[in-house]
């Protein structure tokens, strides 16, 4: 079993950054593909960007390449979404997401552990 905790939402204006982590709990932690996702408000769950186990790879939403980074810290347990230039249509609950298997999907049915979410507000 792998726990997630995502932290680091919280009210931000437009043009502004956040940086969002999630730690997870597990010795498998560093062998797990890690995603975010996000989900607004009366829309369906996106997918945001994910990341290889080895933190090699990486694959982000085409709407948000540039302005959003995924990493992660393998000896930390952790990963992190880097958000900047950010926008009210950002304005969402981020999930954080890990799979057993080391390389990716944008698919949410793929990933096996879920955080409880963190949410994010971007004031126009």
């Amino acid at each position: 079993q792998v726990q997630l905790v995502e932290s680091g939402g919280g009210l931000v204006q437009a043009g502004g950054s956040l940086r969002l982590s999630c730690a997870a709990s597990g010795r498998t932690f560093s062998r797990y593909a890690m995603g975010w996702f996000r989900r607004a408000p009366g829309k369906e769950r996106e997918f945001v960007a994910a990341i290889t186990w080895t933190g090699g790879s990486t694959v982000y939403a085409d709407s948000l390449k540039g302005r959003f980074t995924i990493s992660r810290d393998n000896a930390k347990n952790t990963v992190y979404l880097q958000m900047s230039s950010l926008k009210p249509e950002d304005t969402a609950t981020y999930f954080c997401a890990s799979r057993r298997l080391g390389y990716t999907s944008t698919d949410p049915d793929a990933y096996d552990f879920w955080g409880q979410g963190t949410q994010v507000t971007v004031s126009s």
